[in-house]
């Protein structure tokens, strides 16, 4: 599914109109990043959580010549799945 596919399901749902439904989509998106990139941690209980995790510098291996590369370091968004979401995939 894809954010036009979603957009659409969300609208048949609820009951609301496409613009309404992207409207809502992309306030929830932008609530999400804006927390996530303020430090903070986003949790919906059943469905999951999104937390950010700072990686380290490393060095790794350009896999077509064999040289060693400094990767930089970086902060990663990652998300687990809560209870609910896991157990109905499964």
């Amino acid at each position: 599914m894809n954010k036009t596919e979603l957009i659409d399901a969300m609208a048949a749902d609820a009951g609301i109109s496409k613009a309404a439904s992207k409207k809502a989509l992309e306030s929830f998106l932008g609530n999400i990043q804006g927390t996530l990139k303020g430090g903070g941690r986003v949790s919906l209980v059943g469905f999951g959580s999104w937390s950010v995790s700072a990686r380290a510098a490393r060095d790794g291996r350009n896999p077509q010549t064999g040289a060693t590369i400094k990767i930089a370091a970086k902060n990663v968004v990652k998300f687990k799945a809560g209870a609910e979401l896991s157990g109905s995939v499964n």
